[in-house]
């Protein structure tokens, strides 16, 4: 019998499944929507139960692209968004926010509720906050636990089981409540490299309620990523994902950290200590393997296996990436015009302006130049890293009177390149720091074209490698559900043997490194002024 993996990855509005065969090979794909509520004062909110019967019709229409049948399918991964799942008792869904709506149960990772609570808990100066590049991030767990106890402490208190999203899965999948290092570690400042909980930085900010129960209801037993858990998947869950009963089910991953598990350990690539994985999506994330530990002010971690047992990882990114450049296009007076021409080709909004955009230079190398005079530092909801800001805001510059098309396009490459000068900073911070890359290893929806790869490449003078498959967060939940399987010793083995580069971007030198050197140099001031701006009101 044929042997198959799934890879499952839940995003912020969709899950989507793929099928691969152990070279890496996508055989069959699937996605289904969720509703995303939007509520006030930052509140963005989903519910588990539609998340899951999302994955389900997700995994099901999978399998039957793939054409492979339920049996074959040795092994399943999951990721997902950090986002925080409240339970009650039963696994039953609870309220947390003022809908009081129970299937709301959701706070989404990209849900900045707890600002004041995150600022809080960074003003102590807990030594666990070494370990998120000196301040904790309202978008991780304890500062949105912390508002969950001081705003609704009749919820926090009937609560059965706080999970992160990924953990949920694997629990609803096969009833163990083994936690993933990978979240725990890197979203609710469990200390990976000692194996523990700190109880006195739990108390010390005002969550000693969950350090007396001992950590019953955020876990007490954490696994390395591709575990496998309990008995494989339950009657229940085999019905629901189409599967067989007792499919091998494996301890997951963030969503981002699976991306990274399906680019960087490629044979031949350096492997993943020379690799900078950049998942673009909505947000993007950076991850870098380190064999030793990294403290780097302003970007998360230093965090022990969170992404590849053994290894260190830290990890930045910016809050808003594909996510910014939309909100960048809504201003421009084209943007309607623009979206019913690209929507008319078929195409995504983006895509069709890099083609524009292309055009209109004459190639991919010589894009940047048509947005010379026009800057955009795109930090719509703050800087994730290396300043790890949560305030700060986008500055755009350079804006005339025109406001047709290819103005549009124009603006749309200053986007890309603001996020390019915003990646080397982090790229650029890590190395002042010990943790130098040679590669950038692409990912991620919104990095797909050429223009995008090459403007990142020419805006950071690092080279950038396109992974073969299209869907590597896919392909690094279903190198997990190999590990599960038994069919590679390690995951290292399992990303040698399922993932490979296709293409590769290399920075331009000459007048054009130092075009992008002085955009660079702009971008900084910019952004320092927003900065100021933020503070002084």
């Amino acid at each position: 019998m044929s042997r198959y993996y799934m890879g499952i990855d839940v995003g912020t509005a969709s899950a989507r499944a793929g099928v691969f065969d152990a070279s890496g090979k996508l055989l069959g794909t699937a996605k289904k929507d969720f509703t995303v509520h939007h509520g006030p004062g930052s509140m963005v909110e989903e519910s588990s139960a539609e998340i899951w019967q999302a994955v389900s019709a997700a995994s099901r229409g999978a399998v039957r692209e793939a054409g492979v049948t339920p049996a074959e399918i040795v092994g399943i991964g999951f990721d997902a968004t950090c986002s925080l799942v409240v339970l009650g008792e039963g696994g039953v869904p609870l309220p947390i926010g003022p809908s009081e709506d129970p299937n709301r149960n959701v706070i989404v990772w990209m849900d900045h509720r707890a600002i004041d609570q995150a600022e809080r808990i960074n003003a102590t100066g807990h030594r666990v906050l070494d370990y998120v590049g000196g301040k904790i991030s309202p978008e991780m767990e304890t500062p949105k636990l912390l508002w969950l106890l001081e705003n609704r402490p009749a919820i926090f208190e009937a609560a059965w089981r706080f999970f992160d999203l990924t953990d949920y899965l694997t629990w609803r999948s096969t009833g163990s409540e083994a936690r993933s290092i990978c979240t725990v570690t890197c979203k609710w400042t469990y200390m990976g490299h000692e194996g523990c909980w700190d109880e006195s930085y739990f108390r010390k900010v005002g969550l000693g309620a969950l350090a007396d129960e001992g950590f019953a209801r955020i876990g007490t037993e954490v696994v390395n990523p591709g575990t496998a858990l309990g008995q494989g998947l339950t009657e229940a869950a085999a019905a629901d994902l189409g599967l067989a009963p007792g499919t091998r089910v494996a301890a997951g991953l963030i969503d981002a950290h699976a991306g990274g598990v399906g680019t960087v350990g490629a044979e031949g690539g350096g492997g993943p200590k020379d690799s900078l994985a950049y998942v673009f999506g909505t947000s993007s994330c950076t991850m870098t393997t380190t064999t030793d530990p990294v403290f780097v002010p302003g970007v998360w971690g230093p965090y022990f296996s969170a992404m590849v047992p053994g290894a260190w990882l830290i990890e930045g990114g910016q809050s808003a990436a594909g996510a910014a450049i939309d909100q960048l296009l809504r201003f421009h007076p084209a943007a309607t015009e623009a979206a019913e021409a690209a929507k008319a080709a078929g195409m995504a909004l983006p895509v069709w302006l890099a083609e524009r955009a292309t055009a209109l230079a004459g190639s991919a190398a010589a894009a940047a130049q048509i947005a010379d005079g026009m800057h955009v530092v795109p930090e719509f909801i703050g800087n994730r890293a290396p300043f790890a800001d949560p305030h700060t805001r986008a500055v755009i510059a350079g804006l005339g009177m025109e406001s047709d098309l290819d103005d549009l396009a124009r603006l749309y490459v200053a986007g890309i390149c603001g996020l390019g000068y915003g990646l080397r900073q982090i790229i650029e911070t890590q190395a002042a720091n010990g943790a130098a890359i040679g590669t950038i290893v692409i990912s991620g929806g919104a990095g797909r074209s050429d223009l995008v790869r090459q403007l990142l490449a020419d805006a950071t003078g690092v080279p950038v490698a396109a992974p073969t498959t299209e869907e590597p967060v896919l392909l690094g939940s279903a190198i997990l559900g190999a590990l599960a399987a038994g069919d590679f010793a390690d995951m290292t083995a399992g990303m040698a043997a399922m993932s490979s580069y296709a293409s590769r971007y290399d920075p331009a030198g000459g007048e054009s490194r130092a075009f992008h050197d002085r955009r660079f140099d702009l971008f900084g001031k910019f952004q320092a002024l927003a900065r100021e701006a933020a503070v002084r009101g």
